[in-house]
């Protein structure tokens, strides 16, 4: 029998994801694409089965389509945040309408707009799921060029706003405040540059992880839903620019 030291490691658990989709092409399509990239898939043709679906068992991220018949995906999306931080993938068949400013209003992290292709799906897929288990490197023996997040374990304090960079826990006034993954990583992001306004395109590079041009409006809105929760003065517009975290 090999000792515990020469067993090969175990095999990771595979990514769970629900995806809400009433067209039943495209859900079909969508879920095949994906199996092969190795997610196990669930899948629901409306908001109500998928909100149930949620509910009922344990996923690592949600795709969901904007029109839904039932509880449409702003809806489902809005109850989904109200117990879970789970990383969330808008679809929207119109990309310059007001589903996306909804979705992303509503909790969502990120958004495509269909017909999507499948690299492209998968790549913001993997950008969520990297933002989701998120954890920085410690600081000694890292390049300097490589150092974009605050050295783990560094407590940071902002006045009443603390940042527990190796706990990844954020307080206000001695309360804990709950981030999604997109949220705390937009804040690590600020609180590594404190004072120094930072440019939608630099945000959409290095918190999306955006490769090309990509639509500003997700970090406005995630901006807002920070202020939200942190305090409307804690982030400054420095109008024609950008954002900076205020010391």
């Amino acid at each position: 029998m090999p000792s515990p030291a020469s067993r090969p490691p175990a095999s990771p658990q595979p990514v769970r994801v629900l995806l809400v989709e009433d067209d039943d092409l495209m859900r079909r399509s969508f879920t095949v694409a994906l199996e092969r990239y190795g997610y196990l898939m669930r899948t629901a043709a409306d908001g109500l089965t998928g909100l149930e679906l949620f509910r009922d068992e344990d996923f690592d991220l949600l795709i969901l389509d904007v029109m839904l018949p039932g509880l449409d995906g702003i809806g489902l999306c809005r109850r989904v945040r109200e117990t879970s931080l789970v990383p969330v993938l808008m679809m929207s068949a119109r990309g310059d309408g007001l589903d996306v400013v909804a979705g992303l209003e509503a909790g969502a992290d990120d958004y495509v707009v269909k017909p999507v292709d499948t690299f492209v799906l998968v790549a913001r897929i993997r950008s969520l799921l990297r933002r989701a288990t998120y954890a920085p490197a410690p600081a000694p023996g890292r390049p300097a060029a490589q150092e974009a997040s605050p050295p783990a374990g560094e407590l940071l304090v902002f006045g009443d706003l603390t940042i527990d960079t190796g706990g990844l826990e954020v307080r206000v006034s001695g309360s804990r405040v709950a981030l999604t993954p997109t949220e705390l990583k937009l804040l690590l992001e600020f609180a590594a540059h404190p004072g120094i306004v930072l440019e939608r395109h630099t945000l959409l590079r290095d918190v999306w992880e955006y490769g090309w041009d990509g639509d500003s409006r997700v970090v406005d809105l995630c901006v807002q839903r920070l202020r939200g929760k942190l305090g409307r003065d804690r982030i400054e517009t420095v109008r024609g620019f950008g954002y900076k975290l205020r010391r």
